[in-house]
């Protein structure tokens, strides 16, 4: 009896250790894919348009760097297809590998290419193709960490084990615009010549540590379940998209302003801050990397209130905020005053970050396992196709049109209303949400609404 209980002990004890080695690795690995991906942001913000896209009118170089930007956005759907297959027929570890070492190489490889004066429009097209390549690797990476990480979470902790892999995007984030800030206080001439070069090559020194980190964590339960019993999606998408397209539609609509805030504020609002006068580079950086401080300490409480609360009420409390601090934001930024900057940055900061914590949890409880990573990954990817990547484009594009900073808060201000009203729709379509589902057993057993809607592709596994 005393050897059957210490076997047990022993398995239990196994399992919480790969658990905290999951949400390591998820956060590890986010952490390097998003420092990739908002270092490109800045330099769209601050460089892109000068040295690959000159023009006479700086704001029209300006929004051809964004548009090149948008092409990474574009490319993530794709990505969430073609590593959401691989993940769930073959394995999250071995997508999730794949997609680090993608976005590592590309983007080492912009830190490396020649600019317009060098090659001509050579140099353009040959980022163009390396954010593609940046945008599939990274459509392939979120589902993946989230996935992962929730699949190994103990009983109960699902959605808080879901924001160990959202915790990758404020401190990417963070980390990349402290290099930018340190490589902003070079002079111009330097800056413009090899000083922005800097972010980009570091990313191999990032993707070598996290590629350690995630080589070590063993395959999520659930999947080691669908391969063991042989029940793993034959045609993960088609799955998705024959049984799951209302949860798809209003996933994409409950990710909107989780993705697109961090656009607005870094990389528009960056980029209309210098343009305008209001705020030198370095300034700007400096009140960014205040909010991203604020955004990493404030967000894991996003997923201990949706633990603690119904999941309604908490995404309530969470984002209707947003509606007031995100116009404030603008108006203050608009000041020209950096105080007045910092404090509307950081408040506009708070609601959009403890919701984007619960996001993860509450989009991998809405899906079966043997096409969540599918699921999760076209939610997120194609709301970050078209609500995040147009973000900066459009607010430009309002903002060279009007010359009022007011049709672009119109427009946040709409990202945040589609995002409340998608997340309840999704909330009420899955009302076994507020369940427990953090172990495998449990995500397999507890999805009554993802059964529903996952039809024949799911319910072997569902119902083990």
């Amino acid at each position: 009896m005393s050897e059957l209980q210490g076997t047990e002990s022993g398995a239990a004890q196994f399992r919480q250790k790969m658990a905290r080695k999951a949400g390591i690795a998820s956060f590890a690995g986010t952490t390097v894919e998003w420092y990739d991906f908002y270092a490109y942001g800045t330099a769209s913000a601050l460089v892109f348009g000068k040295i690959f896209f000159p023009a006479e009118d700086q704001a029209v170089g300006t929004l051809a760097a964004f548009a090149t930007f948008w092409v990474g956005f574009l490319a993530r759907p794709l990505g969430g297809i073609i590593f959401g297959h691989i993940g769930d027929k073959l394995g999250r570890k071995k997508a999730l590998v794949t997609t680090l070492l993608m976005m590592g190489i590309c983007t080492t490889a912009v830190g490396l290419l020649p600019t317009y004066a060098q090659v001509g429009s050579w140099a353009a097209v040959i980022l163009v193709a390396l954010r593609l390549i940046q945008g599939i690797a990274m459509g392939g990476e979120w589902g993946g960490a989230v996935v992962l990480a929730a699949e190994h979470a103990p009983k109960g902790k699902g959605i808080i084990y879901g924001a160990f892999a959202q915790q990758g995007s404020p401190m990417g984030n963070l980390l990349s615009t402290l290099v930018w800030l340190g490589v902003a206080q070079l002079p111009d001439e330097a800056f413009m010549s090899w000083g922005w070069r800097v972010p980009f090559l570091l990313s191999a020194v990032l993707v070598a540590i996290g590629l350690f980190i995630r080589l070590s964590i063993e395959e999520s339960p659930a999947m080691r379940a669908l391969m063991e019993t042989k029940t793993v999606a034959k045609a993960p998408l088609r799955d998705v998209l024959r049984n799951s397209k209302g949860i798809v539609a209003l996933g994409i609509g409950a990710c909107v302003i989780a993705v697109s805030a961090t656009y607005f504020k870094g990389t528009f609002a960056l980029a209309w801050a210098v343009d305008e006068g209001l705020f030198t580079r370095q300034n700007f950086l400096s009140i960014v990397t205040i909010s991203l401080v604020v955004q990493f300490l404030v967000q894991p409480f996003g997923a201990v209130i949706a633990s603690k609360l119904t999941l309604r009420k908490a995404v309530l409390l969470m984002l209707l905020p947003e509606l007031l601090v995100l116009p404030m934001m603008f108006m203050m930024i608009g000041t020209g005053d950096y105080l007045l900057a910092v404090i509307g940055m950081a408040l506009a900061t708070i609601p959009h970050s403890m919701y984007y914590a619960a996001l993860a949890g509450i989009l991998a409880k809405s899906f079966p396992p043997n096409i969540r990573y599918t699921g999760i990954s076209l939610s997120y990817q194609l709301s970050s196709t078209v609500f995040a990547g147009t973000a900066p484009m459009m607010g430009q594009y309002l903002f060279n049109a009007t010359g009022s900073i007011l049709a672009v808060i119109v427009l946040a201000v709409v990202h945040v209303v589609i995002t409340i009203g998608s997340v309840l729709g999704l909330l009420h379509r899955s009302r076994s949400l507020g369940s427990d589902y953090g172990s495998a057993d449990s995500f397999s057993t507890n999805d009554a609404a993802a059964r529903d809607e996952a039809g024949k592709s799911g319910s072997a596994a569902l119902q083990r």
